[in-house]
């Protein structure tokens, strides 16, 4: 019987297992987190491979931030993207085309032994590597998912097969919300962008990897059940996921980015927090969209006069304004020019007293960490939605692409940690938002009896995360229990140990 904090040092005796993200720091952040857990928690070495085809300076820093002797970066092969990229491609058609050419070297990785490393208990990877369901088949290793956004896109991905089956016409169209087996209807407005056009090559890119998820065995869940009690009871008795089949659904989460040391990082870093320092506690409202999201410079004019309106003290996280919501996604890391070009004329030196603009990226956990920040205006990508919950920070949401108008409706009407911004029109379009109707919300969240019980919800799910997260709690006993498993499959130790998280 394994017993908390029994360790065995020897790497040799050490079970091995492997993971794969697609590119991107939202699906690669999640993944690597787990992989430290393995390493730290519980004993496991771990080859962490990495698709460097369309990599950033910002994905390169963060994997390599945190060395450990049982944890080897393997870069696979630049992969020949001659003639398969083009300037039209839609975000997730060109990143499924680059993990598709990309792994096409994973074989022979594997069979040279990475390394010489011990054979692999599992191999963990995100939503849009299933490609590697058949490179591992025939080597006898077994294969999880992690899916790196809700439970609520969980069960909704594995219900699209279906629903693509049952509907004619545009999922957009229907008369009546999403209605899934045992789960909350979802608005069709708020539908992905994955799937609100069937006849283009992204729905068709989702539509396969989703009907592949059954080939896993076992999908863990970044999630815990006191955040999604409704979806993830359904994905664990409803019938109708049973007779998918649906692999065992394994919640670990809130995992999340550790939080950036002031120290460590550059000038402007060290600017940011030395500001937050001299501001009051809960008076800040922090302003970022994500590694890769990006205003048009209307929306950015607007936001920015609105949040001169509203009076509050902010940081304001900006980039060079973009037609494209997603503008910056392959870019994350690379620096944008001087604010003052795009922001309105005078706003950087009105706002000096109060507020603070900064450049392209921000260290956004030890932001969301500090005692002064009061609320996140976010783009609720679910890592930057975990990040804002497990620190007890209320959000205003301010979706743009992806999932993220699901997640905003989430937030706001079945959790209660978040206002949303009226960016969504009827249809799912993006509409622009005045100063006027930017200075009420801001000022609704930071100031008014809504935002007091949002902050109240949000303080009590970052006590929540704490806990299950902590040894004893559920989500760190289900990874401990998975953990054993691969263990047993794999050399008989006993080597389980119970350290607390960050």
């Amino acid at each position: 019987m394994e017993t908390c904090g029994e360790i065995n040092n020897a790497s040799s005796l050490k079970p091995h297992v492997a993971f794969l993200a697609s590119p991107g720091m939202g699906h690669i952040t999640p993944l690597f987190e787990l992989a430290l857990r393995l390493l730290t928690q519980h004993n496991f070495q771990v080859t962490f491979l990495v698709i460097t085809t369309d990599s950033t300076v910002a994905q390169y820093n963060y994997l390599h931030a945190t060395p450990h002797p049982d944890l080897h970066i393997v870069d696979l092969p630049p992969a020949d993207m001659s003639g398969l990229l083009f300037d039209d491609m839609t975000a997730v058609a060109r990143l499924c085309v680059i993990v598709q050419e990309s792994i096409r070297s994973l074989r022979s990785v594997l069979l040279s032994g990475l390394n010489n490393r011990p054979k692999l208990q599992a191999f963990i990877i995100d939503i849009f590597c299933t490609g590697v369901f058949d490179a591992c088949k025939d080597l006898s290793i077994p294969v999880y998912s992690f899916f790196t956004a809700s439970a609520a896109l969980l069960a909704f991905s594995l219900y699209l097969p279906t629903l693509d089956r049952e509907v004619e016409g545009e999922f957009v169209d229907l008369p009546e919300p999403i209605k899934i087996p045992g789960c909350n209807q979802i608005q069709t407005h708020d539908l992905l962008d994955q799937v609100r056009n069937r006849k283009i090559d992204e729905y068709k890119w989702y539509l396969m990897h989703v009907s592949r998820l059954s080939m896993a065995t076992g999908i863990f869940a970044n999630t815990w059940h006191d955040l999604e009690p409704v979806w993830l009871k359904a994905l664990e008795i409803e019938p109708f996921f049973a007779d998918i089949p649906t692999p065992p659904v394994y919640p670990i989460g809130p995992l999340t980015k550790r939080i950036e040391s002031a120290s460590d990082g550059n000038a402007d870093t060290k600017e940011v927090m030395a500001w937050l320092d001299r501001q009051p506690k809960d008076s800040v409202l922090f302003v970022a969209l994500g590694s890769g999201g990006t205003l048009t410079n209307m929306q950015l004019t607007e936001l920015a006069l609105g949040l001169e309106l509203s009076q509050q003290r902010f940081i304001l996280v900006v980039r060079t304004p973009s037609d494209s919501a997603f503008a910056a996604l392959f870019t994350a890391g690379v620096d944008s020019d001087d604010p003052r070009g795009y922001l309105p004329d005078g706003f950087v030196e009105r706002t000096k007293e109060v507020g603070l603009v900064v450049s392209s990226w921000a260290p956004q956990v030890a932001v969301l960490n500090h005692p002064s920040t009061g609320a996140y205006l976010s783009h609720c990508g679910w890592n930057s939605t975990l990040e804002s919950i497990k620190h007890g920070v209320p959000m205003i949401g301010w979706p743009l692409y992806a999932e993220q108008r699901m997640n905003a409706t989430m937030l706001s009407d079945e959790i209660g940690v978040a206002v949303k911004m009226p960016v969504v029109g009827e249809r799912g379009e993006t509409v622009v938002v005045g100063r006027k109707e930017i200075e009420q919300v801001v000022r609704v969240v930071m100031e008014g009896e809504e935002g007091r019980k949002i902050r109240k919800r949000v303080k009590e799910l970052e006590a929540s995360a704490r806990e299950t997260l902590s040894c004893g709690g559920s989500s760190y006993e289900i990874l401990a229990g998975v953990a054993e498993s691969w263990k047993r499959q794999g050399c008989g130790m006993t080597t389980r140990t119970c350290i607390e998280p960050d």
